[in-house]
């Protein structure tokens, strides 16, 4: 028995030696993986173009509209399949009942859900970031990083980057890029001429997914 006992000093030494190196290993794999992201290790500034070289418009306010009004398959109005808005892009509006996925950041013309669709997303405090097709290979890569980068925790989490669909209307010429928010008590758009890490990081801190008419909805 004496024997017996002295056995599990050593190992109880062990099992405690392993689990503080578990401990370890989970403590250090966020860290780990910010290095080996070199999108995690840049600025959003750095991204893109600076904002004094965006062509960004001056900043729109928009009165709002259509909070929580839901048209669409599942609603009482199951025959309205498209709404044509009366802003491009929209900043608030009747939407359909389901919003994107909250997993995706980035979308091409390939498999971008509807217009209706992402003004769910709005209404719970996303920044969308539309962009009009086709831009330069350059220019789509800064928007793929933007939406790694401001779609993390860091800002939220509720940030898209969305090709748009010309069916709803035009952006203004020269003006590909296009930022909307719908805020608590007023809506908010920007159009830029290019993608500017430093503009877009300014407009999501400007209007955070807290100032939402359902901030807590997913």
């Amino acid at each position: 028995m004496a024997e017996a006992r002295a056995g599990y000093g050593p190992r109880i030494a062990a099992v405690a030696v392993a689990f503080g190196v578990v401990l370890l290993v989970v403590a250090i794999i966020p860290f780990l993986r910010a290095y080996a992201d070199p999108v995690a290790r840049r600025p959003a500034a750095a991204i893109g173009v600076a904002a004094d070289r965006a062509g960004c418009d001056p900043e729109l306010t928009d009165p709002i509209r259509g909070a929580g009004v839901h048209v669409g398959p599942g609603t009482a109005e199951p025959h309205v399949t498209r709404i044509q808005y009366d802003l491009v892009p929209p900043s608030s509006g009747p939407h359909f009942v389901v919003p994107a996925p909250t997993v995706r950041r980035f979308y091409t013309a390939r498999d971008r859900p509807p217009v209706e669709t992402l003004v769910h997303n709005l209404e719970h405090g996303y920044t969308i970031l539309w962009y009009v097709e086709p831009l330069a290979l350059d220019q789509i890569e800064a928007l793929r990083a933007l939406a790694r980068k401001l779609g993390g925790d860091r800002y939220g989490g509720r940030f898209v980057v969305a090709p748009w669909d010309p069916g709803y209307g035009a952006f203004p010429a020269g003006r590909p890029i296009a930022l909307s928010h719908w805020g608590a008590h007023a809506g908010y758009r920007q159009f830029c001429a290019s993608v500017s890490g430093a503009a877009v990081e300014r407009f999501v801190l400007a209007h955070p997914a807290g100032d939402a008419p359902e901030p807590t909805g997913m």
